[in-house]
């Protein structure tokens, strides 16, 4: 007994420095040492099984292992040790493959086509298959098989018009042109509507911890502040913007009253001798190539500024190609992430304050002008619109004439 209890006490000294090989060939000469029920004796001591410490002696007793490198750090034999789920189980990886991707891999009415594919649902569908695994198996499996989480993309644009390139390889064109001639060339758009008030807004943005800051539980539109309508102007030669936040509705008037605050603001300044002001917009919303109030109001710019106004549409289903898309308003929206919109004068206040290490500028201010919604225009005033349009999809590109003179270049001092 006193021999048990010293192999007990040596056992549980030695085993936190032993490796499994290193315990295996201890055990086995202890059991040698012992002689006639060593092995027995052994086990009963260090908990170790029979089967380990027979091994151990075998290890010993061979020649092949007593001609082993003694600096090896292989614990077990090649191809030892306890075999993968998946190799034990050849239909576990087909089935789960078969709930993942069940329209790809011939079953239409997997338990799972309608429902989310978490780890543990799939778990949860293979354990009643027969299949003994866990989640974490689960993932395992699917990132061997070349799975991995993904969200969709957005590639497909439906039916693309004939000419989509075409219209492309003709705004580039028109675009050169004007710059060449030192004229300006703007891409105009509405940016999303945003609700005003203490509402949350997408991002995260730096706080103490445990100080985030407290909005609204629901965004319903507040009664009192309602919604802000950011619409931008964006000047592709200078890389600067103005953007009018209305108030009311965002209308063709208010597109063309957003591009005139331009021209006043800034464009006057900054092209004292344009004559002509290229606009590419797209195809739809209150720049539609398709509004008759549009073009009305183009024609009420044109003369009050005398500038000939040309327009160049983006071709249907393309908005996300406008340039003010990806060089202005991703920018604001960067700027402001994570920041309740409290006030309009708030929301000014941040799209003013956006600016870019490739210098974008931005000019902001609030209009609050009305522009009611449902404004006709008759074919009496369509008719008397001087509207010059070009061979080329005269739909989508055109000029607006100035009823009176065009304005003339400056000379230059000498």
């Amino acid at each position: 007994m006193a021999e048990y209890s010293s192999l007990a006490d040596k056992f549980a000294a030695l085993r936190p420095v032993l490796t499994e090989l290193a315990r295996r060939r201890w055990a086995a000469t202890e059991a040698l040492a012992f002689g006639r029920g060593g092995i027995s004796a052994v086990a009963r001591a260090t908990g170790l099984s029979r089967k380990t410490i027979r091994t151990g002696i075998r290890e010993m007793r061979t020649a092949e292992d007593a001609a082993s490198p003694p600096e090896t750090t292989r614990l077990r034999r090649p191809g030892a040790g306890r075999k993968h789920r998946a190799a034990q189980d050849p239909t576990l990886l087909g089935d789960l493959e078969t709930l993942v991707e069940p329209t790809t891999r011939g079953d239409p009415q997997s338990p799972l086509r309608w429902t989310c594919k978490s780890l543990r649902r799939l778990a949860v569908e293979l354990q009643a298959q027969g299949h003994q695994v866990s989640p974490q198996l689960v993932s395992e499996l699917l990132r061997t098989a070349g799975y991995s989480l993904q969200g969709a993309r957005k590639t497909r644009e439906g039916a693309q018009h004939p000419d989509r390139n075409a219209q492309f390889e003709h705004i580039a064109a028109r675009a050169r042109d004007f710059q060449n001639r030192g004229e300006p060339v703007l891409s105009v758009d509405a940016k999303k509507k945003e609700l005003v008030g203490d509402f949350k807004n997408a991002g995260r943005e730096w706080h103490p911890q445990g100080q985030a800051p407290q909005v609204r539980v629901y965004d319903f539109v507040d009664a009192e502040l309602g919604k802000a309508i950011p619409y931008g102007v964006y000047d592709l030669h200078a890389n600067v913007g103005w953007v009018s936040v209305g108030v009311d509705h965002d209308t063709p008037a208010f597109a063309v009253a957003t591009i005139r605050a331009w021209w006043l603001h800034l464009g006057t300044a900054m092209y004292p001798q344009a004559t002509e002001l290229l606009i590419t917009a797209d195809s739809g919303g209150s720049n539609s190539a398709r509004a008759r109030l549009w073009k009305r109001e183009l024609q009420r710019f044109a003369d009050e500024s005398g500038l000939r106004v040309s327009v160049s549409h983006l071709p249907p289903g393309t908005s996300k190609w406008n340039k003010i898309e990806h060089r202005m308003f991703c920018h604001i929206t960067a700027n402001w992430r994570g920041q309740p919109l409290e006030s309009r004068e708030v929301i000014v206040s941040l799209i003013g304050a956006t600016t870019t290490t490739k210098g974008l500028r931005i000019q902001a201010a609030l209009d609050a002008g009305q522009y009611p919604t449902g404004v006709k225009v008759s074919d009496a005033e369509m008719t008397a619109l001087r509207i010059e349009r070009s061979v080329f999809h005269g739909d989508w590109n055109y000029t607006m004439l100035p009823h009176r003179s065009p304005r003339s270049k400056r000379r230059a001092k000498p």
